[in-house]
């Protein structure tokens, strides 16, 4: 095992070539923070406890969660320069089991977007294609997994954000039930959908990175009272378990990469002793628009305390305090964010509420259903595409809101209903990666990364699919 020291000085190299690559990736770090974080590393492991769990990891941290030794600006312009004055408890929960924070991580500005195009500090570049987007919004911790600069990272999902661009880089991307880690300093996005999620180089890395933050946290209201989840079980095959294909994520469009990609797993799976089961979640063509006012309107209330009193950038208006408020967050805010928070407030307004934002949670009430239902007759988990397309060009969705929300419509369902989630690589198409999803019943995580260490050792994951 190399020495943090060691682990330190080559994540800070791997950190410069990215710079000087231009992947865009990292919004703040320092070789000096990383000399402490090697020191404070030791310090833990010589203290013993859980000090060995995660020594030896540099682990990035997506610039939405608080620490106090680097500014948190959710690659907004009006969170430049804020430090917080506490750390998230996954930050403090990495640390304490010998993890290094590596960096802050860019992102879409306040986690709004599937393509880490819409960041303050400009756009991440995909590492293995320049000019196209790692997904979104986590893609500068997905890159830098991709990228080799670090082993694991942590993102936040509230409607995909981490499976997606997990994807579209070839990496390994989980997402926990809801309430498994706590989300105290993570800054909230869609309070009954956020989740920190956890990008790793191997289902491994990604599995001890969850192990280390997840249980119960007092701090954190939505967090649920049970233990830290275990290390997963070591699988031989999967004789008796039960697989489910929902037809609805198999539409006749689907990119011909992605279903190859998808096929090759679903193969491997039947290898491994899985029975597979054609089922079906007819309600999933609702996800996406019942997600896209459920997030907006939660945004809206959330985003509500950026107004240049509190905290954060304050730009003077001429006038009185609503003159403050416009200058401030019409400045402060990019485009994709004000349009949100737009929808949002609609939806929420008087008049609009029944017809807009309550038809949304009954169309959300519905999709948890369809999983429910499908999970109570016997099937184990669900195995889909994570995204209909591998990583698309920079620029090819941005004048088009709508085809850019689209391409979460895999990965949102599972935040909707609160589900875990794993996206795994299955081979690559025209040299892209394609992933794959595997969705269990809620707090099966265990048993979700048990079977995706499997599916992993039984594929190559940049083999080219056909």
């Amino acid at each position: 095992m190399s020495s943090a020291r060691e682990v330190a000085a080559a994540t800070a190299e791997a950190l410069e070539r990215t710079t000087a690559a231009g992947l865009n990736a990292t919004l703040h770090w320092s070789r000096e923070l990383l000399d402490r974080e090697a020191q404070h590393a030791d310090q833990v492991r010589r203290d013993g406890g859980t000090g060995s769990t995660l020594y030896g990891y540099a682990v990035a941290v997506k610039d939405n969660i608080v620490t106090t030794e680097q500014p948190t600006t959710c690659a907004s312009r009006i969170l430049e320069g804020y430090v917080s004055p506490y750390n998230a408890t996954v930050v403090d929960r990495l640390r304490a089991a010998g993890a290094m924070i590596a960096c802050k991580t860019n992102l879409d500005e306040f986690a709004m977007g599937s393509s880490t195009e819409h960041s303050a500090f400009g756009r991440v570049k995909h590492p293995l294609d320049p000019a196209r987007v790692p997904g979104g919004s986590s893609g500068g911790s997905a890159a830098l997994v991709a990228a080799g600069a670090v082993r694991a990272a942590l993102g936040s999902e509230t409607g995909g954000s981490v499976r997606q661009p997990a994807s579209f880089c070839g990496i390994v991307g989980v997402k926990p039930s809801y309430g498994r880690v706590s989300r105290y300093g993570l800054v909230a996005f869609g309070s009954s959908l956020d989740a920190v999620a956890i990008f790793g180089a191997t289902v491994d890395d990604a599995a001890r990175v969850l192990n280390a933050i997840s249980g119960h946290d007092p701090l954190d209201s939505t967090s649920v009272a049970a233990p830290p989840m275990g290390r997963p079980d070591s699988w031989d095959d999967l004789s008796g378990i039960r697989v489910g294909l929902p037809r609805e994520y198999f539409p006749a469009d689907l990119d011909p990469g992605v279903r190859a990609g998808v096929e090759r797993g679903v193969a491997a799976l039947r290898d491994l002793g899985a029975e597979i089961v054609e089922v079906s979640l007819p309600h999933t063509k609702y996800a996406v628009p019942a997600y896209y006012i459920v997030a907006p309107a939660e945004a809206s209330s959330n985003l509500a305390r950026y107004d240049g009193v509190r905290y954060g950038v304050r730009r003077d208006g001429d006038g009185d305090v609503r003159a403050l408020y416009q200058a401030t967050r019409g400045r402060g805010f990019g485009a994709e964010v004000r349009r949100r928070i737009l929808v949002g407030t609609y939806a929420l307004s008087a008049g609009y509420y029944d017809a807009y934002y309550l038809k949304a949670q009954q169309a959300r009430a519905l999709i948890a259903e369809d999983f429910r239902r499908v999970f109570d007759a016997g099937i184990d988990l669900l195995f889909t595409p994570t995204t209909p397309t591998p990583a698309f060009r920079a620029g090819e969705k941005t004048d088009d809101p709508v085809q850019m929300y689209l391409a979460d419509i895999f990965v949102c369902p599972a935040n909707l209903a609160g589900l875990p989630a794993v996206s795994i690589p299955v081979g690559r198409s025209e040299g892209l990666p394609i992933g794959a999803q595997i969705i269990t019943p809620y707090f099966r995580d265990s048993r979700m990364l048990s079977v995706a260490t499997l599916l992993e050792r039984a594929l190559e994951p940049t083999e080219e699919v056909r």
